[in-house]
């Protein structure tokens, strides 16, 4: 018996808001973002955040129109 389930790893990026709690987003699932009051919380709910993206994606995958995202850190000097 083939078994359907896949086991895949996304880089995440955290936020720590100025107001409290924490902004999270995946880079590679534009559009896939979540957040928290605590970190714990904001791990969980992008889990969730994913699982429900990739459904998404799944259902409608003849629509969607992946580009690939990198991400280069940029220093700026000013006086």
């Amino acid at each position: 018996m083939k078994n359907n389930t896949s086991d895949r790893e996304y880089q995440v990026v955290f936020q720590e808001e100025t107001e409290g709690g924490f902004s999270v987003w995946v880079p590679d699932l534009p559009g896939c973002a979540s957040q928290g009051e605590t970190l714990e919380e904001a791990l969980s709910n992008i889990k969730e955040a994913i699982q429900l993206y990739l459904e998404d994606i799944k259902e409608y995958a003849s629509d969607y129109d992946y580009k690939q995202q990198f991400v280069v850190p940029v220093r700026l000097v000013h006086a």
